[in-house]
């Protein structure tokens, strides 16, 4: 028997979704991105998962799975657990259909998340610091209360829900060399594998996940996955998945050619490029895709790629500081210290000389007590804005003919 005819999802399984979400769920575009293409040296495409009205790709297969269930479960309820866009998908969906829904999310689940779920209607119960937890609480939830369990990626319904995603895209742009997925659990490369082998065998899929996380690569690899060793801080959240699942691990084991590990400095980067130069909202799971072509450049360096922007579900608060840490990181926001006599009219000097060449001063800190310096001097920590490192050097430089010792202190290295 074929590995084709041994996976448990179909090309037929997915077209039978596509035609129940039809009209429920958005048809979601595929643009090219020729900025994208300049930076990293491929012929990039984008599928704008991030269009959903929950802001990710998880209505897909919720919806097919909601639609699955009988009408006994309907009037039951569900059970879902989830770090935040499977919730928002299953709620969404769930209210639309009048299906009482409740949500186990992990404590440390984002509040948007949190907030934007409740908003749907569903009922939310945190638990546990991680999926793995969150699923634990879940499964006892549903078996106390009779809830069906909508599970987030190891479910058939889910997985040809999520395929339908490579239907749409091979049809965009069916000469693709490549789709680069982001794996969590793996519902979402698994459909899009599937959906490919049937429409364009040759197109190769390659998945990615936050080197934090990488339980599907060490399947992948015949490795046991070491569950105490993964874990952490992670910025990619939706894909920060402990245990893959066990139909999607068969069919990535049959059908994905390799899983690229990407750190989280290339997450926060392809979050702050998409938003600075695609102009385009993505959270860390999300942007996992380009973080894969800020990896491995030579490994896409020529080809079609299609890179699946998955959600669009990040914290306010999170984005700014990654388009902050973006500007230190670029030269374009930096913290200067400068050594002064202490006594009037200095800082005026200091401040003109940075005006005079084009620098806008964000922040300034006088230190006088806290310093190894002499009584009668004292140091001057200015945060300022400019154009380029370029730029920088011209202000330091300024700085020094004017008498003033300068260094500069970011720490962060530039792209």
């Amino acid at each position: 028997m074929s590995k084709r005819r041994a996976l448990p999802v179909t090309i037929a399984d997915i077209r039978a979704a596509a035609a129940a979400i039809a009209g429920e769920v958005m048809r979601t575009p595929t643009i090219a991105a020729p900025a994208l293409s300049a930076l990293t040296g491929a012929e990039v495409f984008l599928k704008l998962e991030t269009l959903h009205p929950t802001g990710s790709f998880k209505e897909r297969g919720a919806l097919n799975k909601l639609k699955s269930l009988t009408p006994a479960q309907r009037k039951a309820g569900i059970i879902a657990m989830s770090a935040g866009n499977h919730a928002q998908g299953v709620a969404y969906h769930a209210q639309r259909l009048g299906i009482p829904a409740t949500i186990v999310m992990p404590e440390g689940t984002p509040f948007t998340k949190i907030e934007r779920t409740e908003a749907y209607g569903a009922t939310i119960v945190l638990r546990g610091e991680g999926l793995a937890e969150a699923r634990h609480a879940a499964n006892a939830l549903a078996a106390e209360d009779g809830l069906a369990f909508v599970h987030p990626y190891d479910d058939k319904a889910i997985i040809a829900g999520q395929g339908t995603i490579g239907i749409e895209l091979l049809t965009d742009v069916p000469d693709l060399d490549a789709i680069v997925v982001p794996i969590g659990g793996g519902g979402l490369i698994s459909g899009i594998a599937i959906a490919a082998q049937a429409l364009a065998p040759a197109v190769e899929i390659v998945g990615v996940q936050c080197a934090r996380y990488p339980a599907m690569r060490q399947a992948l690899r015949g490795a046991t996955p070491n569950f105490s060793v993964a874990g952490g801080q992670t910025i990619a959240e939706g894909i920060a998945v402990k245990e893959p699942g066990r139909l999607t691990s068969a069919i990535v084991a049959a059908l994905v050619s390799d899983i690229v590990l990407v750190e989280e400095s290339a997450l926060e980067r392809a979050v702050d490029v998409l938003s600075s130069v695609a102009k385009l909202i993505v959270e860390g799971a999300g942007a996992a895709s380009l973080a894969a072509l800020f990896t491995a450049p030579e490994r896409f360096a020529g080809r079609k790629v299609a890179l699946v922007l998955c959600g669009g579900n990040i914290d306010s608060r999170l984005l700014a500081s990654i388009l902050m840490r973006g500007l230190v990181r670029s030269g374009k926001l930096v913290r200067l210290r400068v050594e002064i006599s202490d006594s009037p009219g200095v800082l005026a000097k200091i401040t003109g000389i940075i005006g005079e060449r084009g620098g806008n001063i964000v922040e300034l800190y006088h230190q006088r007590l806290f310093q190894d310096v002499p009584v009668k001097e004292a140091e001057v920590d200015l945060v300022v804005e400019t154009r380029n490192p370029a730029h920088v050097g011209e202000i330091v430089r300024a700085l020094g003919a004017g008498g003033f010792r300068t260094r500069q202190l970011s720490s962060m290295a530039v792209d």
